[in-house]
């Protein structure tokens, strides 16, 4: 099971608490984590990434094992830590301003 850490926003979105659980199939990349939560919760496609691009949206951040893999490419497999569910895959809302 990966553990996947939402924002408080995508969470009340999504009616679920912070932190969910799902199973995915395969490789686990970014791409299919992401694949498996929209599945799970359809109220979160487009939210995460864009609709037509699939690309991960503005201010949205993606972090595993203390590192920053919002620009890795989305089929690089994750750290295994992720894959055996020991460390959860956070997505984090990025802030911006002055």
């Amino acid at each position: 099971m990966i553990r996947i850490v939402l924002p408080y926003h995508l969470g009340t979105l999504a009616h679920v608490g912070k932190e969910v659980t799902l199973q995915v199939e395969g490789p686990v990349t970014q791409r299919s984590v992401l694949d498996a939560l929209e599945a799970q919760y359809p109220v979160l496609r487009g939210t995460i990434r864009d609709h037509a691009t699939q690309q991960r949206r503005p201010f949205i951040r993606f972090f595993a094992c203390g590192e920053d893999l919002s620009h890795q490419p989305p089929d690089a497999p994750l750290p295994e830590a992720v894959a055996l569910g020991a460390e959860p895959f956070r997505v984090v809302g990025a802030m911006a301003g002055g």
